[in-house]
């Protein structure tokens, strides 16, 4: 996406979409450049980084949210459990499911992959009041939910 086209627009809803569209798109080739130097399938890293956010989940529910087949979900498992990303843990309510828990924070690669990000996401933050952060925080928890909304409806067209 061109500035070029960003800055056609007058209408600053316009505008913000824009720009909220480029910066998707620029998360999914930073992650998926951050999967290559990792070694991972972008499914994979896309895994790890919903545990990352949702903590331990079943295999189920990983399944729908990223809406790979339970067969795929398994062997991505499996593949991530053999390089220390995940273990299974029987969950303690019901042993006949296994709870997937995210180990990946003690891998040193993974850390020091996200550390420089990290670093300025923290550096940008500071040039912000706590108010006009809290104001942006609340704008990304919804639009999280809104994509999470409309990501289903993609299935049904």
């Amino acid at each position: 996406m061109s500035s070029h086209r960003q800055d056609q627009t007058t209408d600053p809803q316009e505008n913000f979409t824009l720009r909220m569209r480029g910066l998707g798109t620029r998360t999914v080739l930073y992650q998926q450049h951050v999967a290559t130097s990792l070694g991972l399938y972008n499914n994979d890293f896309i895994s790890v980084d919903i545990l990352g956010e949702k903590g331990p989940i079943t295999a189920g529910e990983l399944s729908k949210l990223t809406g790979l087949a339970t067969g795929s979900v398994t062997a991505l498992i499996d593949r991530l459990e053999k390089i220390g990303y995940v273990r299974r843990q029987h969950d303690p309510q019901d042993r006949r499911k296994v709870i997937i828990v995210p180990e990946y924070e003690s891998i040193e690669a993974f850390n020091a992959t996200y550390s420089p990000l990290h670093q300025a996401m923290l550096k940008l933050a500071s040039s912000y009041t706590a108010e006009e952060l809290d104001l942006i925080t609340q704008f990304l928890s919804k639009a999280s939910t809104i994509l999470e909304d409309q990501t289903p409806l993609l299935s049904h067209l």
